[in-house]
């Protein structure tokens, strides 16, 4: 469990469904919000092909590899095989949130709640398939180990957005048991706490057994999984997200029918609900926003900062494409069997892992806090740049312009002139 803390803490998800969004778009946002000094980079992972029999190696545990992978895009922490939020080549958006419950975390290493959502994105071709293969995984290699890069003990249990073309997923963890809400209009957010209560769609086949015999529920009534479910004495992070998760759920019903991209990034740009965290300890990140057509034959669009405190990053969109251009400047070093998160005892000591992009918006943030006439001008020009690329989006998929065999160079073209921009 967590000791004292100071802010509130957590992170958070949002969907906007038609009718909620303003075109006939599933529009999925996140902040992921991680330990101040953190390194987030995101990676590109093309399809794959694997050999019968092959092992894959996760962040702590190995597990059987499939014989076919889609292709992903990852906000990841650079420590971790897992990542925070991501997307696939099939259209399917997750991003995951802490939360602890009554049964009780696992101390020792399995699947962190990051590996489930990455191994969802690699294997699942609908949300709901890539719930199934969550569940499937959490059942068979369980859920945990150590969630930050440091030896101080530090885990919890996970819930998920799972997003794709036509509805989204709620999936909230307990352990090995699960529950899940569908859906498929309207807009709806999470955040570090138990938000199913007795609208379930689907749920572990014990999970009421286990809840009875544990003396959580009579059997009487309605089941309502966030009561029987929530500790009694939640940690503080659970108890100060409250306020977090009904901001962002006044956020977005003030804009319940209008819900754009720019709209769900000013969402994640929101300092007074304390969406975009900016702590001593724990701050805002990474940030991504995906772009969902309903119509299968127009391109889903994402965007991601690579950056921490999106008030202070630009959004830069990434498309599948047949061609992508790799972005190593977003990617973070490898240090092989000498890094500290492989070497047993684990975390006994920290490389640095910021990546080209990082370093450049370090020196950019110092530049607006020391000389904000000049760190303002800077930062206009990027939102600037961000917004030409959103009305190049928006007339993309609303057929004024054509799609063009260099999209999938847009994401390395703009993190390019964003480090230019910031030398």
């Amino acid at each position: 469990m967590e000791g004292p803390l100071t802010g509130p803490r957590s992170c958070d998800c949002f969907v906007s469904l038609p009718p909620g969004s303003k075109h006939d778009q599933v529009i999925f946002g996140k902040n992921s919000d991680r330990p101040r000094d953190e390194v987030q980079e995101v990676t590109y992972y093309p399809a794959a092909n694997h050999p019968p029999g092959s092992v894959l190696e996760c962040t702590y545990i190995q597990i059987p590899q499939v014989e076919r992978t889609h292709a992903v895009v990852l906000s990841k922490p650079a420590w971790m095989w897992g990542a925070e939020m991501g997307a696939n080549d099939q259209g399917v958006c997750i991003g995951n949130e802490a939360v602890w419950t009554k049964e009780e975390v696992n101390p020792g290493e399995a699947l962190l709640g990051m590996d489930l959502l990455r191994l969802g994105l690699e294997r699942g071709d609908t949300a709901w398939n890539a719930l199934s293969v969550i569940t499937e995984l959490l059942q068979q290699h369980g859920q945990g180990g150590q969630c930050r890069e440091d030896p101080k003990p530090f885990s919890y249990h996970n819930t998920f957005l799972l997003v794709d073309r036509s509805e989204a997923w709620v999936l909230e963890t307990a352990g090995r048991l699960w529950v899940a809400q569908k859906v498929t209009e309207g807009v709806k957010n999470i955040s570090n706490q138990l938000t199913v209560s007795t609208e379930i769609s689907a749920e572990h086949p014990e999970l009421r057994a286990v809840a009875q015999a544990q003396g959580w529920w009579d059997g009487q009534g309605i089941f309502n999984f966030g009561q029987v479910f929530t500790p009694e004495q939640p940690p503080a992070r659970m108890e100060l997200a409250k306020q977090r998760y009904r901001g962002g759920t006044e956020l977005l019903q003030q804009h319940d029918g209008s819900v754009t991209a720019e709209v769900m990034m000013s969402i994640l740009r929101d300092k007074p609900s304390g969406i975009c965290m900016d702590s001593e300890g724990f701050r805002t990140t990474g940030s991504m926003v995906s772009l969902l057509p309903r119509d299968p034959s127009l391109p889903c669009v994402h965007f991601f900062t690579a950056t921490p405190d999106p008030s202070r990053s630009i959004f830069k969109p990434f498309l599948f494409t047949d061609c992508i251009t790799p972005v190593l400047r977003v990617v973070s070093p490898q240090f092989g069997p000498d890094d500290p998160v492989r070497k047993q005892p684990r975390f006994q000591s920290k490389v640095d892992r910021r990546h080209d992009l990082y370093k450049a918006h370090q020196v950019a943030l110092h530049t607006m806090e020391t000389n904000p006439d000049e760190g303002l001008v800077i930062y206009e020009i990027l939102r600037e740049l961000e917004s030409q690329c959103l009305s190049e989006i928006s007339a993309m998929l609303n057929g004024e312009i054509t799609e063009s065999d260099e999209l999938g160079d847009l994401f390395f073209d703009c993190v390019d002139t964003e480090i230019k921009f910031y030398q």
